[in-house]
Order: structure tokens, then sequence, then C-alpha cells
């Protein structure tokens, strides 16, 4: 009987910077293509929307492309998180070194994934019930071809749940960002001179 290999996080350090994204999730390991740039400015718009809420970051941090740590066999890279000032302590520090090492050892409040062709089933349904399951309190789905954004939820059920389904007319905003408000035909919009 053949056995299949259960990856780690240790394992991603073995892994070659080639541009690749590489993480594993319940010991699978998923490998996906440097993003498109049309994808990157989508998180870059989203970046910046935080930036404008919160200048002094004085609520929390907003952070691309940060590695998360769930378990030793969970660790991935979403494209963007937003940590509470109230949590960091709880998910920058490495609970066995007791020190930050750059990457997030719990839950962020809010996780951020735009879809990339592909992968689209490992953002709907791989992570979202990953991200369910370890305790990531909001997680959005940016579909960049559909132009929508999908907000999920901890619900009564203490599992994310699909609260909205948000399209270019929609504006986001969260319980969980006070005063945050970010329109969503603002995260699709390219540059006017950008060659199409």
């Amino acid at each position: 009987m053949a056995t299949t290999r259960q990856f780690t996080v240790a394992d991603l350090e073995n892994f070659p910077d080639d541009g690749n994204r590489y993480e594993v999730i319940e010991g699978e390991l998923y490998v996906t293509a440097a993003p498109h740039s049309d994808h990157q400015d989508v998180v870059y718009q989203i970046s910046q929307a935080f930036g404008r809420w919160d200048p002094d970051r004085l609520q929390g941090w907003a952070i691309e492309g940060a590695g998360v740590i769930f378990a030793v066999t969970s660790g991935v890279i979403p494209d963007l998180v937003w940590v509470s000032a109230a949590r960091a302590g709880a998910v920058l520090i490495d609970p066995e070194t007791g020190q930050r090492d750059g990457k997030l050892h719990a839950a962020p409040d809010l996780a951020v994934e735009v879809i990339s062709p592909g992968h689209e089933k490992e953002d709907r349904e791989t992570k979202l019930t990953l991200y369910s399951r370890r305790g990531v309190r909001e997680y959005w789905i940016v579909d960049r071809f559909r132009q929508t954004v999908e907000v999920y939820r901890r619900g009564t059920e203490a599992s994310l749940e699909l609260v909205a389904t948000l399209t270019m007319s929609d504006t986001i905003t969260s319980p969980r960002l006070p005063g945050f408000a970010l329109p969503v035909e603002r995260i699709f919009q390219l540059p006017s001179w950008l060659p199409r």
C-alpha cells in the first residue's frame, strides 16, 4: 500500500525562491505561480483602503503576503490579512520562542484572498474550510473576473458563513472595522493609462 507524503510547514523552507507561492494545507502541498499584475493591483487597492482608514495603524495592521502558521501541517500565505491591535501579541509572536519571526502564529481577524485562474476551488473551498476551522473571524474572497467580493463572517455555529456577495455598486464594511468603507468599484479600477 502506497502512502502519500504529508508535508509540514518546515518543508516550506526547502523550496526554491522562484516566485511561486508554496503553501501546506492539512499536509498537502499547494503551489501557485506568481500572481498577475492585475491581481496584485487589487491587493494594493485593499491595502491602501486600510491605510486611509487607519493611517497610524492604531486599530491594527494590514499585511500583504504574510505567512500564517496554523499548525505543523498547515501554513498559508493569504493575499492580505488584518490583525487587530488587541490581538497582535497572540498572533504575531511565535509561541515556542516568544519572539516575532515575521509570520503569524494564530488566526488573523481578517483574511483576504484574490482568486487566481485555476485556483478558485482552493480559495472557495479548501481555504474557506481551513480558515473556518482555525478561527479566522472574517474572510473576503475577491473575484476580479466577476468583480465581486464574498464576505464570510464567523456565525452562530462558530464557523465562517457567507453574509454578503457584494458587486460594483456596493461598499465593503465590517463590524470588526468601525468606520471602514471601501467601494467595491474602487478595488477593480485600473489606472486609465494602463494598456488593456
